[in-house]
């Protein structure tokens, strides 16, 4: 698998919330889902993004962010520009956590989100993130993310993911902060980047994707159930563009997945 390349009134908004960031389901845009699946499918012959099917997610009740691949300066990549806008573009996999190492991912960002703050609710978008999704006993989690995941499911047709870490680019936190999303603490999040010294460069990363689950959920992961893409400007009601580079997993012992 190489790919160099989701009751109450307070409930319901915690469960969008949830939907939104961690859900693997099905699309909600028939004309942006025809356009983005044709995007997706020559990522897979260009062998940028190799390997398997990458397809849109849009959120419920979100405009959808435009993902399409480009060429910049002879490199293939993956362009995303958001307008008021959240999504993402996923691959559904299946990985055992004896088998989870490194991902290798780069990108580019051109400008910051200028409001955005991924700590506080109206400020949560971020120009990159670097989506995995994991499985898990969802028999340990608290009432209140079982509900959560009940209606995400009625929403998706899917059941949201037991865990979720992103890899962001965040204004002000500090690289290596950690960060719970303001609605789940079942979606947390790693700071790779932090302002704005090294906008307009390629940045290229290595991250060991079992630490980095520990240290953000204190226990070992269980199966990789998804991997995605997310630019994202809704909260702030702004723009925002960034290029992805491949995306590599790579085994415990080193090889591409």
């Amino acid at each position: 698998m190489p790919f160099n390349s989701t009751l109450p009134l307070l409930v319901l908004t915690l469960a969008a919330g949830l939907v939104g960031c961690a859900t693997l389901g099905p699309v909600d845009k028939p004309d942006e889902a025809s356009r983005l699946a044709t995007a997706s499918e020559t990522m897979l012959s260009s062998q940028a993004w190799s390997r398997g099917t990458w397809e849109p997610q849009n959120l419920p009740g979100k405009l959808a962010t435009s993902y399409e691949q480009v060429q910049v300066n002879g490199k293939v990549c993956l362009h995303a520009q958001a307008e008021s806008s959240a999504s993402m573009l996923r691959r559904k996999v299946v990985v055992d956590p004896t088998e989870l190492g490194h991902l290798k991912f780069s990108w580019h960002v051109p400008a910051l989100i200028a409001t955005a703050d991924l700590t506080r609710r109206e400020g949560a978008d971020a120009p990159v993130r670097v989506v995995l999704a994991f499985d898990g006993d969802h028999d340990r989690l608290d009432f209140r993310t079982r509900a959560m995941f009940d209606l995400g499911e009625v929403l998706t047709g899917e059941r949201p993911p037991y865990a979720t870490l992103m890899y962001v680019w965040e204004n002000r936190q500090p690289r290596e902060a950690l960060i719970n999303n303001p609605r789940t603490d079942r979606i947390r999040k790693i700071v790779v980047e932090s302002g704005g010294t090294n906008l307009g460069r390629w940045l290229s990363y290595e991250r060991d994707v079992v630490a980095d689950f520990r240290r953000a959920f204190g226990e070992a992961p269980g199966r990789l159930i998804g991997i995605a893409v997310m630019t994202d400007s809704d909260n702030t009601a702004s723009s925002a563009e960034a290029h992805y580079g491949d995306l590599t997993l790579l085994s415990a012992i080193g090889k591409p997945l």
